[in-house]
């Protein structure tokens, strides 16, 4: 049996119901500004969804792959479980843009699963091909030349380099690579998931197979497993803070700062989650976010499908609420609502232990 941490679902199911939550308000012109992203360089509350998302998915390669790793013969079939898993991860991103209307001229190549599914593929190889000490060295070498790639390197066509929305060199390798056709559709000149940015986006995964192998240490006592991961948190979160002066924590661009930032939120959150739950057992409330961090892509692609397929669903909802809420309050309970209809579902495969795996 694959070693499981009940925290670690617990936090990741917290964080899919959070990334629901937040991605689905009932009006995009009511929404309580902790429950938006920053509008270029800083991090709200929602900022840190996604980094934390893409740390745990570190820390679970680390519990998926731990004992299949020494085994070197079993390799090469475990790598394409990988890489097929990572490739309908990516389908999986892709079908959400096309249907219904399958408009591939103009359709979004990257995006959050697709994001996800990269990452996942990067920090799986190198955790099974590589040790400690070089994914440590590779994790942060990608965050200084991903900070030396945008603040030293000129931008074709804009001159020096700059860290703007539409004139940074991130953007204008997707504007090269991809198409403006086939950028995030809100903006079209630059995409808060494209390519260049995946590489500091590989380090926050590997943050978390970092922290994997340490809570997985037999031979360190509880108490000193959290207490070294609080410090590596609060160390990591100063270290983003001190690089902000110069590398502003960005999540759009996912700043070397940002991966610094979130990543050492991230173990502070996980390490507090570990000593509560698995050290010291309470675990009266983590049923239902655990039923979510069992089938966090499942809840996740429905809380996409669901609207898509019943258009109108958060809007009438706001205005059924709105009769008797404030704006704000009525788009934050449609949310709400939301978040609560996904329930039902992994709350029903939670109980009769149905873990959907790709």
């Amino acid at each position: 049996m694959k070693q499981r941490l009940l925290s670690l679902d617990f936090f990741r199911g917290l964080t899919v119901a959070a990334m629901i939550l937040v991605n689905n308000p009932g009006s995009w012109s009511y929404v309580y500004p902790p429950l938006e992203h920053s509008k270029w360089n800083g991090c709200t509350p929602t900022d840190l969804v996604f980094p934390f998302f893409l740390f745990m998915v570190g820390v679970s390669v680390t519990f998926a792959l731990s004992s299949r790793k020494a085994d070197v013969s079993g390799h090469a079939s475990l790598i394409i479980h990988i890489i097929r898993r990572a490739a309908i991860l990516f389908a999986i991103g892709l079908a959400f843009r096309l249907i219904p209307s399958f408009d591939f001229h103009n359709l979004r190549i990257l995006g959050v699963l697709q994001r996800i599914s990269i990452v996942f593929l990067v920090i799986s190889l190198l955790y099974l091909k590589t040790g400690a000490k070089t994914r440590i060295w590779l994790c942060f070498s990608f965050l200084v030349i991903y900070w030396l790639l945008m603040t030293v390197v000129p931008v074709p066509g804009y001159g020096p380099a700059n860290l703007e929305p539409e004139t940074n060199l991130a953007a204008w390798i997707d504007r090269t690579v991809l198409g403006e056709q086939h950028l995030w559709k809100q903006a079209r000149t630059w995409d808060p998931e494209g390519l260049l940015s995946t590489l500091p986006a590989i380090s926050t995964g590997l943050l978390g197979i970092m922290t994997g192998d340490w809570l997985r240490r037999k031979d360190v006592a509880d108490a000193e497993k959290v207490s070294w991961l609080f410090a590596a948190g609060f160390l990591s979160v100063l270290a983003g803070l001190i690089w902000d002066g110069f590398f502003p924590i960005n999540k759009s661009l996912w700043t070397s700062s940002f991966v610094l930032y979130t990543g050492g939120l991230a173990a502070m959150g996980l390490a507090l989650s570990y000593w509560l739950i698995d050290v010291q057992q309470y675990k009266s409330i983590t049923p239902p976010f655990v039923a979510f961090g069992w089938n966090a892509i499942t809840a996740y692609v429905l809380s996409g499908a669901i609207p898509m397929i019943f258009k109108g669903m958060s809007g009438g909802m706001f205005h059924a609420y709105g009769s008797f809420l404030s704006p704000l309050n009525a788009s934050l309970a449609a949310a709400i609502t939301l978040v609560l209809l996904m329930f039902i579902p992994v709350w029903i495969m939670y109980k009769r232990n149905i873990i959907v795996k790709i």
